[in-house]
């Protein structure tokens, strides 16, 4: 929203407070009210802050406007309500947060029966979300005294807004001591305990999403404060609970009870998975999530955590074999009888994030279940879903990748010493990786030769591929990897060996891109360059060559071949025009450096301007 200014030294607004019979809707029709009340108009204010005016703007928020209005203006005033009273003026901060009748009737929203209007939650919210935040001694304390909010909260967790509000209490408190309180006192109310027993086939979509999505937060948001407050004696009580073996173990109970409720094991799974988030330190020294199957954790994840997923392994190997019942889906290319569904992505998904943690006993169980053979199986059955296809992939890449092994006293130890991974020769044995990857590249070329279409995997299956040679070469497992290639069949390591040097190099060489078009090769899977010809139109390279000096010619490459760091580079040079006229660019490009953050698109700055710029031959 943008607020008016002009030269006028009073609004509308006082001339109606001039009058004595003057109205609070009166007030609110007027389009400028919220600007005057962030303004801090003292008569505004003073009206607003009257007994009865607070009670009519609170009683807008939790009543439901009457039903024969027309919809265009019902929720004019209740809109207008929540924003005057979240406009942050700290009269009226202190009138509500102070005056417990005022309270009392704002809390009354949450003794209505559910569901909740969304839109009058949303409104309550927020206004209770500002009070928290600014005063928080006061508010809490009223929390506190009614002993049936923690209830109220469950009962409506399905209500988006009332979720919201939870979350809020735990983050809008900032002084340590005031936090722990709360932390304590939800603690003390079984909060965590509440909202897994929500997680169950018996309960509503709604209410599976909120709850799981309201644990997931209060994980992240737990850790990040221990992070922030590495010195604080007292451990956070909430995280400490979630991550109890128990509450596990009875999360996992829910989903497993009888029936299989997709909705409930997705929202278990991804409470799980936060759980076996890890995090990784940046170079400025922040902490960042990392994405299971992207990098190696800094610490291990909790051991009982580990241990309560492991006893449902077979469970989630019964969701990969079988779902929950879905429809038979028809699809432009073909019907699938069952789709991948949700669940076993999912699954699939916690899988991966099992393997990052690299846990001896959990990847002796998930080799004992062949559960990578099944995953397999459906990377090769579904063709074009590239969901299922990343993160098999992942799996593969981290079985292949992992250095070290963690025994089930949690110690790491390194794999030459005790000999090499059971889960990689599972991987080549069992699974068959390197016969199943020819058998799917020869697939592919022979219908392709009789004219059909590429199977939508081969992206994938290429990273996997090259995955595979990567970790014969230079990987922390290449003794074994090149011992399992030489172990294959005569006929099979023959196979992969032509295709190693035939089809994959073929193919690696057609996607390395000649940026700009000189010699210097970058290959598209080279981390840092990946190359997005949408970044930098064609358009725009002819604009950024009529901008140079005349002095200096530029050949550009066509759109297709400039990285995303193109327009970047080509901003740069048409910076500094001035400076390079009626002069070779390349030796100069120094002075500009400076400018330049990225190592990697300094380098591509130097090669342009050594490169591709070169004196106009008429001014030489």
């Amino acid at each position: 929203m943008f607020w008016k200014f002009d030269l006028h030294s009073s609004s509308h607004i006082d001339t109606l407070l001039e009058r004595e019979d003057v109205t609070l809707k009166e007030l609110m029709d007027e389009e400028d009210v919220l600007q005057e009340c962030k303004a801090q108009n003292r008569k505004l204010i003073e009206f607003l802050l009257k007994s009865e005016c607070l009670e009519d703007l609170v009683s807008f928020i939790i009543e439901e406007p009457p039903q024969d209005m027309d919809e265009k203006i019902r929720y004019k005033y209740p809109n207008i309500s929540c924003e005057l009273l979240t406009s942050d003026v700290s009269q009226i901060n202190d009138r509500l947060g102070e005056e417990e009748s005022l309270l009392m009737k704002l809390y009354s929203f949450l003794l209505n029966e559910s569901p909740l209007n969304p839109l009058l939650a949303s409104f309550f919210s927020k206004v209770l979300s500002i009070l928290i935040s600014r005063k928080p001694e006061q508010i809490v304390d009223f929390l506190k005294k009614k002993h049936d909010f923690v209830d109220l909260i469950i009962k409506h967790i399905g209500t988006s807004a009332i979720m919201d509000l939870l979350l809020r209490l735990l983050t809008c408190i900032e002084p340590p001591q005031p936090r722990q309180e709360v932390l304590n006192w939800l603690n003390e109310e079984r909060i965590i305990q509440r909202l897994v027993e929500i997680v169950h086939p018996s309960q509503d979509e709604d209410r599976h999403s909120n709850a799981s999505q309201s644990l997931c937060e209060i994980i992240r948001l737990s850790r990040d404060q221990m992070l922030q407050i590495q010195n604080s004696s007292e451990p956070d009580p909430l995280l400490a609970t979630l991550e109890k073996q128990e509450i596990i173990e009875q999360l996992l109970s829910n989903i497993f009870h009888k029936e299989k409720n997709e909705s409930a094991i997705v929202s278990a799974i991804q409470i799980l998975l936060t759980l076996l988030e890890t995090r990784r330190p940046t170079f400025e020294g922040h902490i960042e999530i990392c994405p299971p199957g992207m990098s190696h954790s800094t610490y291990s994840v909790n051991k009982s955590v580990l241990e309560a997923i492991k006893a449902r392994l077979a469970s989630f190997h019964e969701l990969l074999l079988e779902p929950p019942k879905k429809s038979v889906m028809k699809t432009t290319w073909g019907v699938l009888d069952p789709p991948v569904g949700n669940t076993r992505l999912n699954v699939i998904r916690l899988i991966s994030s099992l393997l990052q943690t690299n846990t001896n006993n959990v990847n002796l169980e998930l080799m004992e279940l062949n559960s990578i053979g099944v995953i397999l199986d459906m990377f090769f059955k579904y063709t074009w879903n590239n969901f299922l296809h990343t993160q098999v992939e992942i799996c593969i890449a981290l079985i292949l990748a992992s250095p070290l092994e963690s025994t089930e006293n949690g110690t790491i130890t390194d794999q030459d010493s005790i000999g090499d991974s059971l889960l990689l020769k599972h991987l080549f044995l069992k699974c068959q990786l390197v016969e199943r990857v020819l058998e799917a590249w020869e697939m592919n070329e022979k219908k392709q030769a009789e004219g059909g279409r590429r199977h939508g995997y081969m992206g994938h299956l290429t990273r996997i591929a090259n995955c595979i040679v990567h970790s014969t070469d230079k990987g922390p497992n290449s003794a074994l990897v090149q011992q399992l290639i030489k172990e294959l069949p005569d006929d099979v390591r023959e196979r992969w060996e032509t295709f190693c040097t035939n089809s994959l190099g073929e193919t690696n060489k057609r996607n390395t891109v000649d940026l700009v078009g000189f010699d210097i090769l970058f290959p598209s899977h080279v981390s840092g360059i990946q190359l997005q010809c949408s970044l930098f139109s064609h358009h725009a390279s002819h604009r950024m060559s009529a901008n140079l000096s005349s002095s200096c010619t530029v050949e550009l490459a066509p759109p297709c071949f400039l990285c995303k760091y193109g327009c970047l580079i080509g901003t740069l040079i048409w910076f500094c025009k001035g400076v390079w006229s009626g002069c070779l660019l390349g030796p100069h490009y120094n002075c500009v450096l400076f400018f330049l953050i990225s190592p990697r698109i300094t380098g591509l700055f130097k090669a342009m301007c050594e490169i591709k710029i070169i004196q106009n031959p008429r001014v030489a």
